[in-house]
């Protein structure tokens, strides 16, 4: 029997629907401090003290080849080898990040891994960047203290709980398109807040209909995805093409996951995204096959929070 999910706190909901709306290109620093394999060991010590860095890549023709990290050089001294080329001492299992992934994936990766910073690599899988969790931290106080002055331009907020105009959007998702994942969840979150629906409430579809958006494009062959706002609910459903759940049970055990090699490069597959979706649902429904894919759907109530056992 799987075990149920347990609720995340406000915090943690909160953190999470920061998060959600940034990619790692925008929390990534363009400041890059670079070596080649050409360069000593000795070389990359000085580049590292000068410049307080924990580890530097190594690239060549703009591509990420190796890390060399404070434990390479303090090793490479220990046995007399600051002299010894780059090649000779770096890590080449290197693991990079994309620079459209969600800032999610990051942070997935950074607990999923010891390692302290991701080079950052383009679609021609060239470095354009370093991301730390430093990063990540600094860029979720700059998004929340803009969301803060935001709602303080607004003025109070009314809460128009139970407005009767239906609101109902199609979407089509694409495999690994997380270029342009997340938007559909954007424009629900930014439909709740101009209804002035509870940022409580907007948080927990937020988060739900994010993590079934990301499903449908890091785990399907793609799909559609819709919402559906009445007066009192909001409703999202995430159907894709395949290749379906041969076990949704385990399936919705929280760290279970099918993800392939790239999907966990990428720091996702972590196995959070269907228990994360239906701990902050009312109501949560998943239909999986084979042959015919999988649907889920996830309600959250706008007029008040209704307990039950998935929140």
């Amino acid at each position: 029997m799987s075990e149920v999910p347990q609720p995340l706190d406000e915090s943690s909901l909160r953190i999470q629907e920061l998060a959600y709306g940034l990619k790692v290109r925008d929390v990534m620093t363009t400041k890059i401090f670079a070596v080649t394999r050409h360069c000593t060991m000795r070389d990359v010590q000085t580049i590292m003290k000068s410049n307080g860095l924990s580890g530097v890549p190594v690239v060549d023709g703009g591509h990420v080849i190796g890390m060399v990290s404070m434990h390479d050089i303090m090793n490479a001294f220990e046995d007399g080898h600051l002299q010894d080329g780059v090649a000779k001492h770096m890590s080449s299992d290197v693991q990079t990040l994309s620079d459209e992934v969600p800032v999610t994936f990051a942070m997935s990766a950074f607990s999923r891994y010891s390692f302290r910073r991701f080079p950052v690599v383009n679609k021609k899988n060239e470095i354009v960047g370093i991301i730390t969790p430093r990063n990540i931290n600094l860029a979720l106080i700059r998004e929340l203290s803009r969301q803060l002055n935001e709602i303080e331009e607004q003025g109070a907020v009314s809460e128009r709980i139970g407005v009767s105009t239906v609101y109902h959007r199609v979407y089509r998702l694409d495999r690994y398109d997380f270029e342009h994942a997340g938007n559909a969840s954007a424009a629900l979150k930014n439909e709740l807040k101009q209804r002035g629906i509870p940022p409580k409430i907007t948080r927990r579809a937020a988060i739900a209909s994010y993590e079934l958006e990301i499903n449908i494009v890091a785990h399907s062959h793609g799909g559609s995805f819709t919402h559906f706002i009445d007066g009192n609910r909001v409703r999202i459903t995430a159907n894709d093409f395949g290749p379906g759940i041969p076990d949704v049970e385990k399936a919705m055990s929280e760290g279970f996951s099918t993800a392939n090699d790239w999907i966990r490069s990428q720091g996702f597959g972590a196995g959070m995204g269907l228990p994360n979706a239906k701990r902050v649902s009312d109501e949560f429904e998943i239909q999986s096959g084979v042959e015919m894919g999988t649907m889920v759907k996830s309600i959250i109530y706008l007029k008040a929070e209704v307990p039950n056992e998935n929140k």
